[in-house]
């Protein structure tokens, strides 16, 4: 992966991991109500379950390169549509309140496993997102030890800032992150990204 697609990458995994969803809501009221470390054992749940789908999505994108040239572009254009279709799902949900949850009963780290696993953007998202900059013809292996570390990192980042938002601003942090500009603007990168990657003959090439 060179330097041009590994920058194009990254910056679209900042939108996809920062979209304000269930686990953000969810990083955002464990901060509110149980404190910032406690809170963290929800980060480590949603890395589970990243980490977990990061290698589905590899396996699944393996399969599609070994299968035909063919089938990896009609994954490709799929998995552009389904970007395309989060933007549209986003920007029209944007105006829709969100409300913090009470303090989670029981395991706070099952409880974020769950509220990741069940998120309508996880798996059909992450193998979106792995069609769009996987280079067919360089070792899937090698592409991994440039993306795993990048998607982990930045997701680590984005919901301990959450975790943060939560634990330093209580509700007024659901307000912040939950803006309706806001989210349509993430919303629009998702439409933008979808167009522009589905367009494109082999995206994050370089």
């Amino acid at each position: 992966m060179s330097y041009q697609a590994w920058t194009v990458f990254a910056l679209f995994w900042v939108v996809f991991v920062t979209t304000p969803g269930p686990n953000a809501v969810n990083c955002v009221t464990n901060g509110m109500t149980l404190g910032f470390r406690r809170s963290l054992w929800g980060v480590l749940a949603i890395l589970t379950q990243a980490t977990l789908f990061l290698s589905l999505s590899a396996a699944g994108i393996t399969a599609l390169i070994a299968a035909s040239p063919v089938a990896f572009q009609v994954g490709k254009l799929i998995g552009a549509g389904f970007l395309i279709y989060l933007g549209v799902r986003g920007w029209i949900m944007a105006r829709r309140p969100v409300e913090a949850g009470e303090a989670p009963k029981g395991s706070v780290y099952w409880r974020a496993l769950a509220i990741a696993t069940i998120n309508p953007k996880s798996v059909a998202g992450y193998l979106a997102a792995f069609s769009q900059f996987v280079q067919p013809d360089v070792p899937i292996g090698a592409q991994m030890w440039v993306i795993f570390p990048t998607a982990l990192s930045l997701t680590t980042l984005s919901y301990v800032g959450y975790c943060a938002l939560g634990a330093g601003l209580g509700r007024a942090a659901l307000g912040a992150v939950f803006n309706v500009w806001l989210r349509r603007g993430m919303a629009a990168c998702f439409v933008i990204y979808g167009l522009a990657l589905g367009s494109a003959a082999t995206p994050g090439r370089g």
